[in-house]
């Protein structure tokens, strides 16, 4: 009886853990003219950010300024394992996250047994 309760418990603990490696990238810097003074981080906007510094984006990166580059990680995990013939996943870009909704009633919400990201 330990046995089966304990792989009930092992099997609802592996369905519900949501596997998430988020998705990451290095922009090193390259100068217009070489021997130019770096200054900081340009976004992708156009803004500069100082050295050490950390801030999200409209579209759910987190960034940080380092002296050779700036680094973006994704703050949002992907819906995987829903039926995807019954359900729609719905980014929030407000929230960063994702809705997994029935597709012909978005009040209804549908399981998601994976997330990656």
């Amino acid at each position: 009886m330990r046995m089966k309760t304990f792989l009930a418990c092992l099997l609802v603990l592996s369905v519900s853990v949501a596997v998430s490696n988020a998705a990451c990238y290095f922009q090193p810097f390259k100068p217009v003219n070489p021997g130019d003074e770096i200054k900081g981080c340009y976004d992708s906007e156009g803004e500069l950010h100082e050295f050490g510094s950390e801030w999200k984006t409209a579209n759910c990166l987190e960034c940080s300024c380092f002296r050779d580059g700036i680094s973006c990680c994704s703050t949002y995990s992907t819906p995987v394992g829903y039926d995807e013939e019954k359900c729609v996943s719905i980014f929030n870009k407000e929230t960063c996250t994702y809705e997994v909704v029935e597709k012909n009633d978005h009040s209804k919400t549908c399981p998601v047994y994976g997330m990656v990201g």
